[in-house]
This record gives structure tokens, C-alpha cells and sequence, in this order.
């Protein structure tokens, strides 16, 4: 792989780790000051999906994209907002800190999907999860109380979805650059949240209300769904996936500053295993994951396209 573009994915990669880490936090404030799940997921997607729509009506080529491009877009934009609702609806029942841990599963079905669509995965590779999977492990299973199950239940929820929408937007970033397919991802997972906001909860938060962590998670999301296509174009999904780990360090850090949540010593060792995990990224010099002619997402394959002059070429 060349350096320049490996280095541009883990920039990205970690710079998405970094925006999303933050989002947890902005969420239970929400909830504190009164917004509801389903209010913080369908406003900060929303506000987010007309941000990208701003910048990319100066950059008009990028608007472009094949059919089935478009059409996996749309499929993993509403997986998302599934995955999505079930996230912050798991976040109002769990700590912010433990609630983020639990998603990280996340990487683990990111290889599962890869496997499922016959793709390799790198023996260093192997070892970044073995890593990082009892250092979940600990995070979850030894702190100072319980938890909450249907919590726990609904965030491994969300972190499938969230790996699975990954991987369909990686077979389409081997064509479309990744501000074309932030776009039509954050639109369809705006819609699909804010369908779900209509129909069960229609009433808007009152404006006498503190807006700023909801407007932080739409500015965070913005950003993270850029660098984070960005990430996963140049490295893959699942080394993206793994670097994306870090997020669980800004996410716990900032829940002791200001939230006051704090972690056990077991549970401190699990976040080492996971830097660990992080580090080994020095030694995977894997390649972004192939596009085949097989596997269960090979529909999602372009026809013949150009290689050149495509509108985002010129």
C-alpha cells in the first residue's frame, strides 16, 4: 500500500476515533437537560445531514454516484439510524463510559461480515482482536456496579448494525470518494431516524432548553462521518474499525471529567489491552480488504466505470 495514503487513513481513521469518543458524553448531557433518545439521535442527524449538504454545494462533482452505489448508500445510511436509535436508547439506561465499551464490540462484527463476504483477514490482525476483546471483557465485567442488561443488550445491537453499515459503504468507496458517500449515508440515516421521531415521539424538545450538546453531536458527527469514510477507504473497514478503538479512551476520559464516572483498576487494565491493541497498528501492514467477484455483498460491484473524467476527477 502506498505510505502516503495508509498514513492519510489512520490520520483520518483516528481523527473519526476522536470525534465519535465525544459523542457519548454530549448525549447523557442531553439527556440531563431533558431531550430524549429518539429527540438526540433524529436533531443531531438531521443538522448534520444539512452541514454536509452546505459544503457540498461548493464541491457539486461529488454529487455523483453510480445507481447501485446510491442504492447501498441508502441501505446503510438507514441501517445506521437503526443501529443509531438503538445506541443512544441504550445510552439514557448505562453509563456513558460502559455504554461506549459495550459498542465496541463493534470491531468483531466488522471481521464476522468480512469473513461472511470472503474476504482475508491478517494473522496481526487476529492478534489486535484478541487484544482488544479481553480488554472489553474487563471493562465491562468488573466494575463497581451491574449492568444494566437491556442496555448492554440493545448497544451489541447497535454496534452490528454499525459494523455492518462499514462494510457495504466499503464496497462502494472503491469507486465513490468518501465526501460522496457521507452524504447520501448521513441523508438516508437522517431520514430514517427522523421518520422514527415522527412516529413515536413528534413532539420537539422546548427551545427554553440548553441546545449545545445537541449541536455539538451534530458537528462531531459531521466530521466523524467524513474522516471516518476517509479512514476506511484508504485502510479498510476493519483496520479502521480497530483504530476506532481509541474512541473508547477520549469517550472514558472525558466521562471522569465531566460526567464523574470513574472505572475500576480491572476495568483500567482493559483500556491498556486496547492501547495495545492500537499500537500493534504499527506492525499491521495490511491492505485495504479486496473487491471480488464473490461474497454475499458482491450485488453492491459497479458496472464497467471510466477511468477517468469522472465528475469527481475533474
Amino acid at each position: 500500500m502506498h505510505v502516503n495514503r495508509r498514513s492519510q487513513g489512520v490520520v483520518a481513521a483516528l481523527a473519526s476515533a476522536l470525534f465519535m469518543g465525544t459523542m457519548p458524553v454530549f448525549g447523557k448531557q442531553a439527556f440531563a437537560l431533558g431531550f430524549s433518545p429518539l429527540a438526540v439521535v433524529a436533531l443531531r442527524s438531521a443538522i448534520a445531514a444539512l452541514l454536509m449538504l452546505g459544503v457540498m454545494n461548493f464541491q457539486r462533482q461529488f454529487f455523483y454516484i453510480y445507481p447501485v452505489g446510491l442504492l447501498g448508500c441508502l441501505i446503510a445510511g438507514v441501517l445506521n439510524g437503526i443501529g443509531s436509535i438503538f445506541y443512544y436508547t441504550a445510552l439514557s439506561h448505562l453509563d456513558a463510559s460502559v455504554g461506549h465499551l459495550i459498542y465496541s464490540f463493534y470491531p468483531l462484527f466488522v471481521a464476522l461480515w468480512l469473513w461472511l463476504d470472503r474476504q482475508q483477514i491478517s494473522r496481526i490482525t487476529l492478534l489486535r482482536l484478541t487484544l482488544a476483546l479481553p480488554g472489553i471483557y474487563l471493562l465491562i465485567r468488573t466494575g463497581h456496579d451491574p449492568v444494566n442488561l437491556s442496555g448492554a443488550f440493545m448497544m451489541l445491537l447497535a454496534a452490528l448494525f454499525y459494523a455492518l453499515h462499514l462494510i457495504i459503504n466499503q464496497r462502494i468507496l472503491y469507486e465513490a470518494p468518501a465526501p460522496t458517500v457521507t452524504l447520501y449515508t448521513l441523508l438516508a440515516m437522517a431520514l430514517t431516524v427522523g421518520a422514527a421521531f415522527a412516529i413515536a415521539h413528534p413532539v420537539l424538545p422546548a427551545f427554553s432548553l440548553s441546545w449545545w450538546p445537541v449541536l455539538g453531536m451534530a458537528g462531531v458527527t459531521f466530521l466523524s462521518r467524513l474522516t471516518l469514510f476517509l479512514g476506511v477507504k484508504n485502510l479498510g473497514g476493519l483496520q479502521t474499525a480497530l483504530l476506532g478503538l481509541s474512541e473508547l479512551l477520549v469517550t472514558v476520559f472525558l466521562a471522569q471529567v465531566w460526567l464523574g464516572e470513574r472505572l475500576s483498576p480491572a476495568q483500567w487494565a482493559g483500556a491498556f489491552l486496547i492501547g495495545g491493541s492500537m499500537l500493534l497498528m504499527a506492525l499491521d501492514q495490511s491492505s485495504p480488504e479486496q473487491r471480488t467477484s464473490s461474497g454475499w455483498l458482491r450485488w453492491l460491484n459497479p458496472p464497467h466505470l471510466p477511468e477517468i473524467d469522472l465528475p469527481w476527477q475533474r
